[in-house]
Formats: structure tokens, C-alpha cells, sequence
């Protein structure tokens, strides 16, 4: 935690905006949720930031301690809102899920996102993403991927316990396997970029997970239905078998004895 008023150094060159300190009714600095940004600049960088937060997301749903975020304000420095950042795609080990305006680190027990994903699109510069990389390195960030879908090109770069981010030899980039998510990236298939979930099965799209989870529910409403049927099925035999038993005795025969 980072006490207000103090802060760790910025790195070198980022050309942090002058976002004016402004104060809520009880005098608490506001950090805004919105910089005004666009999400994305156009319909596959989108879809390829949904393939990724969808994706991860459901890999991790049943891990109370996973947060998957895409396009969140992360703030990293206590008193000062013009720190701050928003990557496509950022995963947070360690800290609860939960709704979140904005990601101000000094409130998730100084834990910094450990991996991060920017989609390169038309409206990135060379010094933008340079200065993110920076950024990334400076405040925390074990594992950062830069993939660019028009060109199917894939950059790593990974902390392993230095100082700062180092970028992983492009030889080594195909079929990377991420020490954090324990997933593996393979580039020369026929999609394009594959992310292979540790199963060796490839992580699903939002609408591949959907169709499974509606299939699936499909299959037990039909194992229900089944089942209730049987049952109607069931007691119907058996009402049956005691009208009968009854109108037997009616005329003096004692049904168990047929």
C-alpha cells in the first residue's frame, strides 16, 4: 500500500494524462471509471478482447480468487488518479471477484494484475504500446502478451523474478506456455492465434461455452423429463393394479391368491 501523497517512481517516458484530483462529498480523492477511450477500434480487435475475457473468465469461474477484468482502470498508486492505465484484458490472482469501478491496487492488499493482454489495432502506435510495456514493468505486471490479429503475431514478455519485464525470444514464442495460467500459445494453426487450456483441449469462445453449458442443460431437462415420466408411468401401473384388486374383491376373490 502506497500512502496518499507519496508515490514509487513512474517509469521513465509514459505520457501520463493530467487528470485533475477532484473530491468526493467526504473528502476522499475520486478516481474516475471512465477515461473516454474507446474499447476497441474495430470488430475483431472486440471480438478477440471478448475471446480472451470470456474465455478466461470461465477457465476460472469456480476460483473465488481469480478476477478476469477487460478494459478496468487500474490504478497502482494511492493519491494520485493520473497513474493509471486500462489493458485490453488483465488477470488477477489472489484477490476476490467482485464488482469493481476501477482497480485501485492499494485496496486489494497491493496485489498488481500478474498477466496482461493488449489486441494491437489500427489506432496503436509504436510509442503507445512502448509506453504500456513500461508501464506494465514499472508497476507490477509478471506476464505481459501483445498480439496482433491482422499480422498473427504474438510478443511475450515475462518478469521471472527480475526487476523488470524481459521480452521472450520470438523462437520461443510458438507453443509458450504461460507460468501463471499454465496455458500453452500456438500461432500456425488454422485460426490464427490457439490458446490450449492445460486439458490440451483449446479454450472455448463465449458461444462454444454457451452452446455446451444449453446442451448440457437441454440433456438433463430431457433426463428429467424421462424420469417424471417413468414415475407418472409408475404410479399410473399401480393404480391401475389396486382398481382392479378392488373391484376383484367386490366380487369376492381374493386377488393375491390368482
Amino acid at each position: 500500500m502506497t500512502p496518499a501523497g507519496h508515490s514509487i517512481p513512474q517509469p521513465s517516458g509514459f505520457p501520463f494524462e493530467d487528470v485533475p484530483i477532484e473530491y468526493d462529498v467526504a473528502g476522499n480523492i475520486i478516481y474516475p471509471e471512465c477515461d473516454g477511450k474507446p474499447l476497441s477500434n474495430n470488430t475483431e480487435h472486440m471480438e478477440w478482447i471478448v475471446y480472451l475475457h470470456d474465455g478466461l473468465k470461465e477457465y476460472y469461474r469456480n476460483d473465488p480468487e481469480v478476477l478476469v477484468v477487460s478494459d478496468l482502470l487500474w490504478y497502482p498508486v494511492e493519491g494520485n488518479p493520473s497513474i493509471r492505465v486500462a489493458p485490453d484484458v488483465m488477470v488477477i490472482f489472489g484477490v476476490p471477484k467482485g464488482r469493481r469501478g476501477s482497480y485501485q491496487q492499494w485496496k486489494e492488499s497491493g496485489i498488481p494484475p500478474q498477466v496482461v493482454f493488449e489486441i494491437i489495432s489500427p489506432g496503436n502506435t509504436v510509442v503507445e504500446m512502448l509506453t504500456k510495456q513500461a508501464f506494465f514493468s514499472a508497476y507490477g505486471v509478471e506476464e505481459y502478451y501483445v498480439y496482433d490479429c491482422d499480422s498473427n503475431h504474438l510478443q511475450v514478455w515475462l518478469r521471472n523474478g527480475a526487476a523488470s519485464l524481459a521480452p521472450v525470444p520470438e523462437t520461443e514464442v510458438e507453443g509458450w506456455v504461460s507460468p501463471k495460467l499454465g496455458m500453452r500459445f500456438w500461432l500456425h494453426r488454422a485460426d490464427g492465434l490457439t490458446i490450449e487450456l492445460p486439458n490440451g483441449k483449446a479454450m472455448a469462445t463465449y458461444a462454444e461455452v454457451n452452446a455446451q453449458r444449453v446442451a448440457a442443460e437441454s440433456a438433463r431437462v430431457e433426463a428429467d423429463s424421462a424420469r417424471l415420466e417413468a414415475e407418472a408411468a409408475r404410479v399410473a401401473a399401480e393404480a391401475e393394479r389396486d382398481r382392479l384388486a378392488a373391484k376383484l374383491r367386490e366380487l369376492g376373490i381374493d386377488p393375491n391368491v390368482i
